[in-house]
């Protein structure tokens, strides 16, 4: 197996984790903690917009390389294994069907208030607001 088909196969599992997770945050029997991280990894994921922009050098893959296959691993880990099962058949059909990838809009409006955050503390910083 070469390495381009090993990649291809791990992006695929990893599109397909991310749709689980969509629907594993859903799920009843669901724990509190794997939910909550289950809904942060996917409307991470599923954000239209990166919290590290992909135009910076090295640093705006390193989310996608690292951060999010990792958030990915710690929810399946947290997650019952029935409820696994459940909802990748779930998010594998879900992917034939529509033969695309949800968005999370609200993990959007999360990243930009986040940037909007930071912008305003960098301002406040440099130009002296609240001394």
């Amino acid at each position: 197996m070469s390495v381009l088909v090993s990649v291809t196969a791990w992006a695929r599992r990893i599109k397909r984790d991310v749709v689980m997770l969509w629907f594993a945050r859903r799920h009843p029997d669901t724990p509190l903690l794997a939910k909550a991280l289950c809904i942060f990894a996917a409307a991470y994921a599923l954000s239209p917009i990166d919290l590290i922009p992909d135009f910076i050098p090295v640093l705006g893959y390193l989310d996608e390389a690292l951060l999010l296959p990792a958030l990915i691993w710690l929810a399946v880990r947290l997650l019952p294994g029935h409820v696994i099962d459940e909802c990748r058949m779930q998010a594998q059909a879900w992917m034939e069907k529509e033969k695309s990838r949800p968005a999370s809009y609200a993990g959007a409006a999360v990243i930009v208030a986040i940037w909007l955050g930071m912008l305003y503390w960098a301002a406040s910083s440099y130009l002296g607001w609240g001394s």
